[in-house]
């Protein structure tokens, strides 16, 4: 079992956290990455607000219903005792479509004592891609 990971950050404990994050996204498991965040966590994420563990696991169901073949990768950018900020860029083919597309975005993360994300600010861009020219496999 992982062991958790809890503030205050170091760099090495930032950059696990950030890993392990990027694991959990890449399973596409809304109850394994609904693990990482507090039972009121809230979320930005683009356009949408919203409150606690029930409404992101309602999300991230409808997110990779859309995002086929969903890919991410996480990079830390910065850290404090309790903040991790992320850039993040991931790949994806439309549901409808079948287009391939790429999203290049950042997180702000914040923590509690016991190491669960109570706050996630996210920004993101899409753009149209080939298969060709994936990154993430």
């Amino acid at each position: 079992m992982t062991p958790v990971i809890k503030p205050p950050f170091t760099y090495e404990t930032a950059l696990m956290k950030v890993k392990a994050a990027e694991e959990a996204w890449n399973t596409r498991d809304p109850e394994i990455v609904a693990k990482a965040y507090s039972m009121n966590s809230q979320w930005r994420n683009r356009t949408e607000f919203f409150t606690g563990r029930k409404a992101i696991k309602e999300f991230l169901i409808r997110k990779w219903a859309k995002e086929l073949d969903y890919r991410l990768m996480k990079e830390l950018w910065c850290y404090t005792d309790t903040r991790i900020s992320v850039r993040f860029e991931y790949e994806w083919r439309d549901a409808e479509t079948g287009q391939w597309m790429r999203t290049h975005g950042n997180e702000h993360w914040e923590f509690d004592e016991n190491g669960l994300m109570k706050r996630r600010d996210m920004s993101a861009n899409d753009y149209p891609i080939q298969q060709s020219e994936r990154r993430y496999q």
